[in-house]
């Protein structure tokens, strides 16, 4: 058996691979904007003045982050239909991928909280604005910048951990890849081809987020 044969891609392409690209992308997509707003709600009560607000958030960072994400999909996918709650893989893995990355995303959305001069929230406060609003308009936009490059590789992550989806059905490329080996019996090729395609999307995701930093890195 070759190590990589070229007729995998071709005779697979359209009706594997190229479903399992754009499911894989599409559960990218839908992790990361759902990983985004839930980690900076959760980055604002991990430093909100009210005490049940900081034990939720912390609690919840410890508790998700320090669980493997493949127990979190199964969570979904399995532990729901016991309360009536059926799930098919995709959505299961991508709920339980945007949870999982929240979690970091918070960690780094409050750090960049945290380096805004905290002289600016008093001077928002004081001028009337309310602790929601002074966040929304003062301090998260200057956190958001300040950690582009942390939230940079958090997607990126996020990117690779989508293979997750593969173990719940998720139709992602692990799952249409495992399909082609059963077909073809061609154990090599296939993962090989799913390889350089993550490498078609977490490059550019990276080359963006390094101009990004060189941008920030002007600016300031």
């Amino acid at each position: 058996m070759e190590f990589f044969d070229p007729a995998i891609l071709t005779e697979y392409f359209s009706d594997y691979f190229l479903i399992g690209y754009k499911n894989t992308l599409l559960a990218s997509f839908y992790a990361l904007i759902g990983s985004f707003l839930l980690g900076v709600i959760i980055a604002v009560f991990r430093i909100a003045p009210v005490r049940l607000l900081n034990w939720l958030g912390a609690a919840y960072v410890e508790v998700i982050r320090n669980i493997p994400i493949l127990i979190l999909v199964y969570v979904f996918y399995s532990g729901l239909p016991a309360l009536n709650i059926d799930l098919d893989g995709f959505a299961a893995g991508t709920i339980g991928l945007a949870i999982y990355t929240s979690a970091f995303i918070a960690e780094a959305v409050r750090a960049g909280i945290q380096a805004v001069p905290r002289g600016q929230s008093e001077a928002a406060r004081s001028s009337g604005l309310s602790y929601l609003q002074t966040m929304r308009y003062i301090v998260l936009p200057q956190a958001i910048k300040i950690v582009i490059p942390p939230l940079g590789n958090q997607f990126l992550n996020l990117v690779k951990n989508s293979s997750v989806l593969g173990i719940v059905a998720g139709l992602d490329l692990m799952y249409n890849a495992d399909l082609v080996i059963s077909d073809s019996f061609d154990t090599f090729s296939p993962y090989i081809i799913v390889a350089l395609l993550y490498l078609t999307m977490t490059i550019p995701l990276s080359i963006f987020v390094n101009y990004l930093e060189r941008r920030m890195a002007r600016s300031n």
